[in-house]
């Protein structure tokens, strides 16, 4: 989310962000995914999850609620090393996306699950280069897969919703390898849980947590798993 004048953000925020993020998109619930990878029997060190849709401030502070993830970091995919920055990613020209990168556990959580939740809960995947009141490419809808299985299983869940007529809308997330993912700016990291009055927070990402405690709430943990930068 770019840096506005207040009265510009509020009613940006009131009028597209109330109606957008408050509430899923589905038009009923997320199935979960026919195909998925195999969820590990014993712990085997961490996987990564990369992925793209809106302001990463409410992505990272969803994933941060999830069982299973480790950790989860916000920053940029894309685009270059030269440009992936707040300033010029804002911009919305440089091929980055606003995105997480998480690492979970395969024994506790699926990749499947984790894109469940994706898709259910932490964006609406049939707004085109935008969510709620922040719009450019740099808010598309966009998986980065870290490995073939991954691709497999992104590809086949959204041909899954598409088929189930799951959302209203056509989807319009994208699915691409994952090249870099480049951490963002400390002061963003943990911003949700950091910063639980600001107004933007409370209106577009808060929902969002109670959501997901509402519809997984055997995923859900309470206390969520925050970040320090220095462990990336």
């Amino acid at each position: 989310m770019r840096h506005r004048p207040l009265a510009h953000l509020v009613a940006l925020v009131l009028l597209a962000g109330l109606a957008a993020c408050s509430a899923s998109a589905a038009e009923r619930p997320v199935p979960a995914p026919t195909l998925d990878a195999p969820k590990l029997t014993t712990p085997q060190g961490d996987r990564t999850a990369v992925f793209a849709g809106g302001c990463f401030w409410g992505m990272q502070a969803v994933f941060e609620h999830v069982r299973g993830v480790r950790h989860v970091w916000a920053g940029y995919t894309g685009g270059s090393a030269a440009t992936a920055n707040y300033a010029d990613v804002s911009d919305g020209d440089t091929g980055h996306a606003e995105s997480i990168e998480l690492r979970f556990d395969p024994s506790v959580v699926s990749y499947g699950q984790l894109l469940q939740v994706y898709f259910a809960v932490a964006h609406d995947p049939t707004e085109l280069n935008r969510q709620g009141p922040d719009s450019g490419t740099q808010y598309r809808s966009e998986i980065f897969y870290a490995n073939p299985m991954q691709q497999r299983v992104a590809d086949a869940y959204i041909a899954q919703l598409t088929a189930a007529k799951v959302f209203a809308a056509p989807i319009v997330t994208r699915v691409a390898p994952l090249h870099t993912f480049y951490m963002g700016e400390a002061y963003h990291q943990n911003y949700v849980q950091l910063h639980p009055n600001n107004l933007y927070v409370a209106i577009n990402d808060a929902p969002k947590l109670t959501q997901l405690k509402r519809t997984f709430p055997t995923l859900y943990q309470e206390t969520p798993t925050l970040v320090d930068v220095q462990l990336h």
